[in-house]
């Protein structure tokens, strides 16, 4: 009987001393759960993130023989050439140049009217003459630029006339 009453001593004793440690580690489990997820938010700092924007570089629309050059910064235009864009020679410089002409149009249209439209998209007015032959390569990279900026930003710059709009 003394066995019985020493083991049941020990067991509310191993009870008390498991409780004990059991609310402590809750504790130090707390802790260091909070210690990973702020680890976990911070990870992604600044600095990585500016290497993620570098990563891409930017796109130049160029003509040396003309001393023409536009360069684009604008996120996603590299992986929208390489991937949605159809293939340089799919349309003809012709089909190119007229839809260049109006998208310059309505771009430049924009451009110059900052109330009315983001000044952070239309940036800059386009100095397009279509009596310049500025090449295959410009009037490809400028067009799907184009494309690419009705695309991203959910607008129209064809004046509702029905242009090849990439779905």
């Amino acid at each position: 009987m003394r066995n019985r009453r020493n083991f049941g001593i020990i067991f509310a004793t191993l009870c008390a001393q498991h409780y004990l440690i059991m609310r402590h580690l809750h504790k130090i489990l707390g802790v260091f759960i909070l210690g990973i997820l702020v680890y976990a938010c911070s990870s992604t700092s600044s600095k990585n993130l500016k290497i993620d924007k570098n990563k891409e570089e930017p796109v130049v629309i160029a003509n040396d023989s003309l001393e023409y050059e536009v360069i684009i910064f604008d996120t996603g235009f590299q992986a929208y050439l390489s991937s949605t864009a159809k293939p340089m020679g799919f349309y003809s410089q012709t089909f190119l140049e007229n839809w260049n002409r109006i998208y310059v149009l309505n771009w430049n249209m924009r451009a110059r009217d900052p109330i009315r439209f983001d000044p952070n998209i239309y940036g800059n007015v386009i100095d397009y003459d279509h009596k310049i032959n500025y090449g295959m390569e410009v009037n490809y990279k400028l067009f799907n630029y184009f494309q690419f900026a009705q695309r991203k930003y959910r607008m129209r710059l064809d004046g509702g006339s029905g242009a090849p709009r990439i779905r």
